[in-house]
């Protein structure tokens, strides 16, 4: 059964290029909500089946009413692909709403979803209609009691949420589970996300902490979204007014707008993530896209699965990652935190850096323990560092590997600077300890490392790997040692 719902899982994941349909009649196409037959989560996107794979047209809208008629959404097919809505009422530095850009109408195989811009209510009985030219060679739906659904009567609250994309939890989504944790929220609460496919960008504002959010296994429960720069980022609103500007800001300058590109962006505290997969699905080289971007303090990351291929997971704050996989090429570990990873796999997709730290004189940078560094099928010998920092920008630049196996991808020079001179890196600390190889466990040759950086001494590595010393008297894992 497990390797059965992983297959899907996988099959799901990929990109299925999309062939042009023959004209569908009415009677061959299925019209659902997620567990409509007792009523449907308020957050449901909706479906509609077709025998073969539909192509999304250029004309005509699908629209939600109410039974008595009165128009609660309308989604456009000419806007779907860069549609606009606000997603977890983000709102910006100046409180203004931020709104995101996304697909409205996204097509997997058969099977076209529409994500409306808003939720709907509780205990309201719904119709929908789809306009000729929505979908190619597809007459659409005009009379209203052909597709009918009611929700649910009444939504849930409380320290444990539960989310189904099958309909059978509290909410449908991520996004509508983090919704219904009240804002200033002063108690833990647990969201648990059953097996499956979410295909959502999830965004948790800075007045809802205290969030976990748990998954059934990183093979069994996927978040996935090809948000980027240049969908919701400093590419895509560099003509962007005030509403665009990030919360929360630690450089000033050059943060303005990159916090919206990330598919699962937290500005909240005490956050916690386990047991999951976060797929950016952003293609390579489609610019700058976090999977996961956490921007306060107490940011935890248990067995999760990180993946993406510029900037996979940037923690700002204070975090933490323990046992988990983070996949990448470029600075696919960075920001401006003090951040401490164990016990992890650091997988490099493509030649590039492993990390990018960019923290000041006031706190400690990116630290890892016990990690290994692997490399996927085709990355040349020699080709990755360890990590790298535009000195003349980032002078206290910290980066630390200890008890490191690392495989040949590592190049000798281990570490890049920019300018490549370490009479202007007086500050700057890449350090190592332990590093050996990753088949043998035999030390690894460390003579050719870049001049500035340096080995540790035994004591150093073990102050060092102690995570509530780096964290500054925070202890992410109480009784564990």
């Amino acid at each position: 059964m497990k390797a059965t719902i992983t297959a899907l899982v996988a099959t799901a994941l990929a990109l299925s290029p999309i062939t042009p349909a023959a004209a569908s009649p009415e009677s061959e196409v299925r019209f659902s909500v997620p567990g409509q037959a007792r009523g449907t989560c308020a957050d449901a996107p909706l479906q509609i089946t077709f025998p073969e794979p539909p192509v999304l047209g250029s004309s005509g809208a699908i629209e939600v009413r109410r039974a008595d008629g009165a128009l609660v959404d309308r989604v456009e097919a000419a806007a779907a692909k860069a549609d606009k809505k606000n997603i977890g009422a983000a709102v910006s530095d100046g409180g203004l709403p931020h709104d995101f850009s996304y697909e409205s109408i996204m097509i997997d195989g058969n099977t076209a979803s529409v994500y409306l811009h808003r939720q709907l209510e509780y205990g309201q009985e719904y119709y929908v209609t789809v306009e000729p030219g929505v979908f190619a060679g597809f007459d659409g739906v005009r009379e209203p009691g052909k597709w009918e659904f009611r929700t649910r009567k009444r939504g849930a609250h409380g320290r444990h949420l539960t989310v189904s994309g099958t309909g059978t939890g509290d909410f449908c989504t991520v996004q509508g589970a983090v919704d219904a944790v009240p804002k200033g929220n002063r108690e833990p609460v647990t969201i648990d996300v059953r097996p499956g496919v979410y295909t959502e960008i999830v965004y948790v504002r800075e007045d809802r902490p205290h969030i976990t959010v748990r998954g059934a296994g990183a093979g069994w429960t996927v978040i996935r979204y090809a948000n980027n720069d240049l969908r919701n980022g400093d590419k895509a609103l560099s003509n962007g007014g005030p509403a665009d500007v990030c919360p929360r800001r630690v450089l000033e300058n050059s943060d303005l707008h990159n916090c919206w590109r990330a598919m699962f962006g937290v500005d909240a505290a005490d956050f916690r993530i386990q047991d999951l997969t976060l797929h950016n699905t952003t293609p390579d080289g489609g610019s700058q896209a976090e999977a996961f971007r956490g921007n306060n303090e107490r940011i935890t990351l248990e067995r999760v699965d990180l993946r993406s291929h510029q900037d996979t997971l940037r923690l700002q704050g204070k975090g933490f990652v323990t046992r988990s996989r983070i996949s990448g090429d470029t600075d696919f570990v960075w920001g401006t935190g003090t951040v401490f990873i164990q016990d992890s796999v650091l997988e490099s997709t493509d030649a590039g850096y492993i990390s990018q730290s960019r923290n000041d004189e006031t706190r400690p940078g990116a630290v890892f323990v016990r990690t290994r560094l692997t490399r996927a099928p085709g990355v040349p010998d020699g080709s990755v560092t360890l990590s790298r920092s535009a000195v003349w920008r980032f002078t206290h630049s910290q980066a630390v590997f200890i008890d490191t196996r690392m495989d040949g991808h590592i190049a000798p020079v281990g570490w890049v600077i920019d300018p490549n001179d370490c009479a202007q890196a007086q500050s700057l600390s890449f350090w190592e300890y332990g590093s050996t190889d990753l088949t043998t466990g035999r030390a690894i040759d460390t003579s050719q490392r870049l001049a500035c950086s340096r080995q540790m001494t035994a004591a150093e590595a073990k102050q060092w790997s102690d995570p509530s010393f780096v964290l500054g008297g925070w202890d992410p894992e109480p009784g564990r040692r």
